[in-house]
């Protein structure tokens, strides 16, 4: 992992086209700016463990009749 220090309105650039700019620095908290093509997904992580968790609470609620009925669905 590369750590960098920036200072308000700093940027880092990624790669050829993906720039991360220090928008503010207040109370604890750095807002940053991320200018990227819009090919390039850009997601909380935290969002993405909860879709995650999300996924896998939900796979082990699916009961085996359920399953069946949709695999005969599909097959159709």
């Amino acid at each position: 992992m590369l750590v960098l220090a920036r200072k308000l309105d700093e940027s880092i650039v990624i790669g050829d086209d993906v720039i991360v700019k220090v928008i503010s620095i207040e109370k604890g908290v750095v807002k940053l700016g991320i200018d990227a093509p819009s090919s390039v997904s850009i997601v909380r992580s935290e969002l993405l463990e909860d879709v995650k968790e999300s996924n896998i609470a939900a796979s082990k609620e699916a009961d085996s009749k359920n399953i069946n009925m949709l695999s005969q669905i599909l097959k159709k």
